[in-house]
This record gives structure tokens, sequence and C-alpha cells, in this order.
């Protein structure tokens, strides 16, 4: 089958690899639908998350078709339409059964204290092979894999496998409440959906922070007040949006991979200049005693950040990988009853023929690739 694979930083390729088979009774082979690109999938690319092994097919988001089981698997058959959970949990373990599926004790090849098992990442991940593919082996199938109702559609489904949790476990870090005011750092396609998120879990009002004009349209499309820090000091309009007080939650959706207002470049796999960028302005803007809820990537190894500043100011700074599987169902039934539409968020539809193009157009932050689905069926 083809898939798109990690060769070196800056070297991906859509190779011939060999079809996935099962390889424990908890496994489940699906036929991939839909994939996607996501900003996480740039930092492997850029170098920036280290520790990738060469030939590890790249993706952690798809919507697809059961096609094996496995024998311990005995909640789907073939033919079932499915979503995969961006994070690999064993729903057995005490951290799942506590609703903390990043931190399974069981999923992670590496061990118990290796932490994060997920699709498509660095060793300390496991690695195992991700879903840029035309078919993936799903560990953990009870747990990794949720139903797709009828009638949610694969585009609708897709942005629920890493995306939309992610905001919303974003927001709920951050302890957004009713009528909080609250800044939201990034306006990629993960910060869009906090913004959604922090709506729906009662906040008055949304600001967001972004250096990209076509981003900010789309966060006025919902509403919330935009701050274009390439043309304006972010710090000074915030304060002055919030009568100097600074907003009570802060979601901070950009990570390490943050760019100096001012200085975008045209340079292929280039990692962000201001590594610590969004957790300064984080610190610095929110109200005292406010919280903080980190969804941006940082890498094992990253000891940069203003724990003084924060400190001082009775912060609580709460932060980690998304327990997927904990808020997948219940954000399936928002969009089967059309609470929400992701779909509004998906501005490109390739072919997996074109995912190369479309990794570099989207490194290199172009306007109108906010979110590239891969029409792999």
């Amino acid at each position: 089958m083809k898939a798109v694979v990690w060769h070196d930083v800056g070297d991906i390729r859509l190779d011939e690899v060999p079809d996935p088979r099962l390889e424990e009774p908890t496994d489940a082979i699906i036929r991939i639908t839909r994939s996607a690109i996501c900003g996480t999938d740039l930092h492997m690319v850029r170098g920036t998350m280290p520790d990738m092994v060469e030939g590890t097919v790249l993706g952690h988001e798809a919507v697809g078709v059961v096609e094996e089981v496995g024998s311990a698997v005995r909640g789907f058959t073939p033919g079932d339409r499915v979503v995969v959970t961006s994070t690999i949990g064993c729903g057995t373990c005490s951290y799942c059964r506590a609703g903390y599926f990043a931190q399974c004790d069981t999923a992670n090849p590496n061990g118990p204290a290796a932490g994060t098992c997920f699709f498509g990442g660095p060793k300390s991940t496991g690695p195992i092979n991700g879903l840029q593919a035309e078919r993936a082996r799903i560990p953990h199938a009870m747990t990794t894999l949720v139903r797709v109702p009828d009638g949610v559609s694969d585009d609708q489904a897709i942005l629920l496998s890493d995306i939309f949790p992610t905001a919303w476990f974003g927001a709920r870090l951050a302890e957004v409440g009713s009528g909080d005011t609250v800044l939201v750092l990034g306006a990629g396609v993960v910060g869009q959906f906090a913004i959604a998120s922090a709506k729906r879990q009662g906040a008055g009002r949304v600001i967001v922070v972004d250096g990209i004009a076509s981003r900010l349209d789309l966060a006025r499309a919902q509403n919330a007040e935009t701050v274009n820090f390439n043309e304006e000091d972010p710090v000074e309009v915030v304060r002055e949006l919030t009568g100097g007080i600074g907003p009570d939650r802060v979601i901070e959706a950009v990570g390490v991979d943050a760019e100096e207002p001012g200085k975008r470049t045209d340079e292929q796999w280039k990692p962000g200049d201001a590594p610590r960028l969004a957790l300064d302005w984080a610190v610095e803007l929110v109200a005292k005693a406010g919280s903080v809820g980190i969804i941006g990537v940082y890498p094992p190894g990253f000891d940069d950040f203003p724990i003084g500043q924060a400190m001082n100011k009775n912060l609580t700074m709460r932060m980690g990988n998304c327990n997927h599987r904990r808020y997948l169902p219940r954000l399936l039934t928002m969009v089967q009853t059309g609470s929400v539409d992701p779909t509004a968020f998906i501005t490109r539809h390739e072919k997996p023929t074109s995912a190369i193009e479309a990794y570099q157009s989207f490194d290199l932050r172009e306007d109108g690739w906010l979110k590239t689905v891969l029409d792999v069926a």
C-alpha cells in the first residue's frame, strides 16, 4: 500500500509499504477513507520532536471501515465505519479507567513510564505506524476505535479523531466556566475549535491572537475578538480589551514552533524562532489567580518556562496530551445533533498522491491551508 513515510528531518516520501496485519488479539485492521495533516506532524518533519525512527508512517487522524478484527475484539465487525482516537489506550488499566487514556500503562511498547502512545510519533511513543496510509493496524481496537453514527459524514468525523477533542480538552484544562473571558493563543484549526469549545463551556467573551489574516477571519466568523500580532502589540491590545485585568482563562494552542512577530519566512521545514513566546504571552496576560491550559506541543527536554512570574501571580497551569477517548463520544453526539459542524474548518481536500506538496504548503503557513484532509477513498 501507499503511505506517507518519515525518513529524516525535512525528508518525507510517499512510499510503497507492506500491508498491515494483526499482531495481537486486541488489534483491528481498517481501510482508511479519510486521513489528515496536523500541525503535530510538522514538528516531526521540522525536527522539533526528536527521536523519530526512519520508516515510520506519519499521521494520527483517520476515519475508516473495519476490515479485520482480532479474537479479543468483540464489539466491532468488518464493515463498521469508525473514527480512530489519536492517542492509544488499553481501556482496562487504572489510568484508562480514570479517563487518562493518554497515560495508559499498557499501550506504549516502551513501558508504563514512557507516557503517551500515539500513531505516527517518535520512538518514545512506540513508535506505532501512523494513519496517512491506505490501511492501518489499530492496537487496542475496542478503546481506540469509536463507531461513527449514521448521519455523521467522514469529513465531519475526521476532525473528531484529534482536533476537536484536543481543543475541548484545552478548554477543560483552562477551567473555562460561565461568563469567563477567554484568550486563545493561536488561530490554527486547534485554536478555531478552542474558540468553539470555550463558547460551549460557558465563556462570555473569547479573544484570539494570531498573525495570519485568513485564520483571524474564521475566528471573527465565530464572533471571537481578534488581534493580529503582526500589526499590533498583543499584550497592549489584550490588556486594553480586558480593562487592564487580563483574561480569566488562557488556552495556549501554539507550542514550540511559535514565530516572532514580523519574521515569517519562506524557508521550508524551519522550526519556529520563538519557542517560548506563547508561554510568555499566556503567563503575562492572564489575570492574577487565573488559569492556563496548554495544548500546544512541547517536546521532551524543553525546559524554558516563566515559572517565577506564574508563581507570583498565583496561576493554575495545566497541560498535557489529550485523552481523546474520554471526549470523542460526546463530541460525536454534538455533531450528530447539529450543535457543531466541524467541516467549516476544512480548507483543503487532497489526494494522498499530493500529500507531500500539501505538507510543504501547510509548513509555510500559506493562506488557505488551515486544515487539509486526505481523501484516501
